[in-house]
């Protein structure tokens, strides 16, 4: 794909449930991503079911080439019957990106998908067919660099305090406030917490419903490699070091063993920074040419903590922290393409002492550290040495 689709979602739950009635799903391969909204009837645990069952399906369907009556069909045929209302529903809204980088867009029942194009809103010319008794909405879109869509459940219409509607907060004013705010530099993170901050807001912090923001971006690929954990052939040391210099706009070291071999092999002095930011992360490093130098293990487990933390909040400070695992989550969150570079050596340094299972617990982490980008909507993968 010509660019690369910066995603984020984000909702909030309806003030009194335990459950969202919204769900998002999400895909991303090589030659496409999906994304896939989808809103149940009512809220709570049955506006889950549904709304999951629905963009389950729609998601598997949709990424394996089936056309949307198929999946409409499917859906329809799957969904239970509310027992006390007597139907099945839950509305949707599909976005499918090709690597072509043309946009499908399927809607049915939910607010029409926002597009911008430069800091405007442009207008999305639909069709309409109707599906098994449902009304689908389609367009196609042709994406240019930094192209915004922006999806939303029912819960962002309307957004107010109590029981009365807002009616001065509709899809024209959410689509005035996006070409205000959503500027050109933010990412889909950004937006997506910005928008979602604001319907919280006018909820006064207690949703009266399920509401739900997805934000899809156009962006320019850009590629982290991250080295980790020395190899297990030490042959191999100036191989891992070259593949970890070629190619990269992001180059990011962690180990004390690793930044050795990573200095020696560059020909250059680890400098070590002395500065403590969080007790909890030990200290950064300096390697001319590398743009993060931190410690292994433990640094990795806060990193996955932070980017965790990052993708259930509406608060990005932490990507203003100075600490070692705060600037590699916002150094890999900033990336499209994240290429793992792990080495299998025991840390010959630790194997007399508590880090005797050194190697076990690096994998183990490199494994929860690919989870959480992939969840996040980032192409991972892994070399080991």
């Amino acid at each position: 794909m010509k660019y690369f689709i910066d995603f984020a979602s984000g909702s909030l739950i309806k003030h009194g449930e335990e459950l969202c009635g919204d769900n998002v799903e999400f895909y991303i391969g090589k030659d496409m991503c999906v994304a896939v909204l989808s809103d149940g009837l009512s809220s709570g645990v049955k506006a889950n079911i549904l709304s999951t069952l629905t963009s389950t399906i729609a998601l598997t369907m949709i990424k394996n080439g089936l056309t949307i009556e198929e999946t409409v069909e499917t859906i329809v045929k799957t969904l239970p019957v509310d027992a006390e209302k007597n139907i099945a529903y839950s509305t949707f809204t599909i976005v499918k990106i090709t690597n072509d980088d043309k946009a499908y867009i399927a809607e049915f029942d939910g607010p029409e998908t926002f597009f911008l194009r430069r800091g405007q809103i442009e207008k999305i010319y639909y069709t309409e067919k109707n599906i098994c008794g449902k009304l689908v909405r389609e367009s196609n879109i042709e994406l240019r660099e930094n192209d915004v869509l922006v999806f939303v459940s029912d819960g962002a219409l309307y957004a107010s305090a109590g029981d009365t509607l807002n009616l001065n907060w509709q899809w024209e004013d959410i689509a005035k406030y996006l070409k205000i705010h959503a500027r050109e530099s933010m990412s889909a993170m950004d937006i997506k917490n910005d928008l979602l901050g604001v319907c919280n807001q006018m909820y006064l912090l207690e949703p009266g419903d399920d509401t739900t923001v997805c934000v899809l971006k156009a962006t320019r690929p850009k590629k982290v490699k991250l080295f980790t954990g020395p190899p297990t052939n030490k042959d191999d040391d100036s191989k891992v070091v070259r593949e970890l210099m070629t190619n990269a706009d992001i180059k990011i070291v962690c180990g004390g063993t690793t930044s050795q071999i990573v200095a020696r092999e560059l020909g250059v002095d680890i400098k070590p920074s002395t500065e403590i930011y969080d007790r909890e992360v030990p200290p950064i490093a300096y390697i001319p040419g590398i743009d993060l130098v931190t410690e292994g293990v433990l640094t990795l487990s806060k990193t996955i903590e932070r980017l965790q933390e990052l993708s259930k909040s509406l608060d990005d400070d932490m990507f203003k922290a100075k600490d070692g695992a705060s600037q590699m989550a916002k150094l890999l969150y900033s990336a499209s393409h994240i290429e793992l570079l792990v080495g299998r050596s025991l840390n010959i340094a630790n194997a007399e002492s508590f880090f005797q299972r050194d190697l076990e617990l690096r994998l183990h982490v490199i494994s929860e550290l690919e989870k959480v980008l992939v969840k996040l909507g980032k192409i991972v993968s892994i070399k080991y040495y």
